[in-house]
């Protein structure tokens, strides 16, 4: 099937989704997915355990988009509608699929070492009129329709098992069926400017920008990603969106971190890697996030070698070293207790470089002087010391956020300029 553009709609199913909870991060990573082989998603739709809504869901999206992915609703809990609701909508009848059993059996028998109820053999049930998937991951088969040229596909809602289903089976019979042409991006990070200051700074380049690409804004805690998109195949096309991708890198060189879609604690771990240096955290108002930010990237154990988190003076005092008169003169929150926790890492953790926190999270703490917000960050290798302070006026959790941000820029700063 060929066609200029392919929409595809997202479903996901689940009360737990619509009370806040179990946050949805399928629905976004499965946009990214289709987005890399040129399909565009028209919407994302979150509905309840209700019948009459899946049903309507369907109805509507199968209007708007070729493509319609489900998640969610497949389990062996009374509540689990999906699967019976798909087999009645497409006319078919449950049927139990010898592979999807086989899988089960061996699930529960090998692996889980557990008795099977009949609640768990009914998950091999699957309509007659789809085409099953096989979860490798978990229990709950999944299920593709074929209705007036239109894509159904349904999946566990565990994100684990949608990702395997999508990359190993989906995004392959998709790509198959639709011919279209990719959507190529080119995306760069900033820090320390806003959104709105670099939409500014920025205008006239947005404003002379052909019609076949397009700039996207994606701010995210002191940071803004700068994406330029177009569609298409050929190499006139690819050169065009380098050339303004150039010329876009020329205005904001100042604020650019780099230009390539990466985090920034991916940033900061590959500058790491490709110096042969190590780091460490000495971590009091983000109590250890900033260690989980580095250890979330594959291969951080190259370069990132441990935390120290001094939420409580006693820990700075008896592992960092700070001296008490320091804490009784100057607070917690402060330059001079910032400056000795820089020391007191760097010799308990033997790294090149550390990273230390200090601050007023919220929403309780502050002071007139020090108020709610206040942050200071201190960044050494034994040879020189930076200490900046920050003020954030948010809520503790993205006050959190912004410190980790701000601190790996800081960082980042810090190794590429060593003098």
């Amino acid at each position: 099937m060929a066609s200029a553009n392919v929409y595809a709609s997202i479903i996901t199913i689940g009360d737990e989704l619509l009370i806040g909870q179990t946050i949805d991060t399928n629905s976004a990573w499965m946009a990214q997915e289709l987005n890399k082989i040129g399909i565009w998603v028209h919407r994302r739709v979150a509905i309840g355990d209700v019948w009459e809504d899946i049903w309507k869901a369907l109805d509507d999206e199968s209007r708007l988009s070729e493509i319609i992915l489900i998640t969610g609703g497949l389990g062996p809990t009374a509540d689990d509608i999906t699967k019976p609701l798909l087999c009645q909508y497409f006319g078919g009848k449950l049927v139990v699929n010898e592979d999807a059993l086989n899988n089960v059996k061996n699930i529960f028998l090998n692996i889980l070492k557990r008795p099977m109820i009949e609640r768990n053999l009914k998950q091999a049930e699957v309509p007659d009129v789809c085409t099953v998937i096989q979860n490798r991951r978990g229990t709950a088969p999944g299920m593709l329709f074929e209705k007036d040229g239109k894509v159904f596909v349904s999946m566990p809602g565990v994100p684990h098992e949608m990702k395997g289903m999508m990359i190993n089976h989906v995004l392959p019979v998709l790509q198959e069926k639709f011919q279209m042409p990719p959507i190529i991006h080119r995306t760069l990070l900033t820090a320390g400017i806003g959104e709105s200051f670099l939409a500014e700074r920025i205008s006239d380049f947005e404003s002379t920008l052909p019609s076949n690409i397009k700039l996207a804004y994606l701010p995210n805690y002191g940071m803004v990603k700068l994406r330029l998109s177009a569609r298409g195949r050929s190499e006139k096309l690819r050169a065009e969106l380098e050339a303004e991708f150039d010329m876009l890198k020329q205005k904001v060189s100042d604020v650019m971190v780099i230009d390539e879609d990466l985090t920034m604690q991916q940033v900061v771990g590959n500058l790491l890697k490709e110096k042969g240096k190590t780091v460490g955290t000495a971590e009091s108002c983000t109590g250890g996030y900033i260690a989980h930010l580095f250890t979330a990237n594959p291969g951080s154990s190259v370069y990132f070698k441990g935390s120290v988190v001094s939420y409580a003076n006693t820990v700075k005092t008896d592992i960092l070293s700070v001296d008490p008169q320091t804490l009784k003169d100057h607070g917690a929150v402060s330059k001079e207790t910032a400056s000795q926790m820089v020391k007191g890492a760097l010799k308990m953790l033997k790294t090149d470089y550390v990273l230390v926190t200090t601050g007023i999270m919220g929403p309780d703490g502050g002071s007139p002087e020090k108020p709610v917000g206040t942050v200071w960050v201190g960044v050494g290798d034994g040879h020189r010391t930076e200490l900046h302070e920050f003020h954030f006026r948010f809520d503790r959790q993205r006050n959190i956020e912004l410190t980790a941000t701000n601190a790996l820029n800081m960082l980042r700063k810090f190794i590429l300029n060593p003098h």
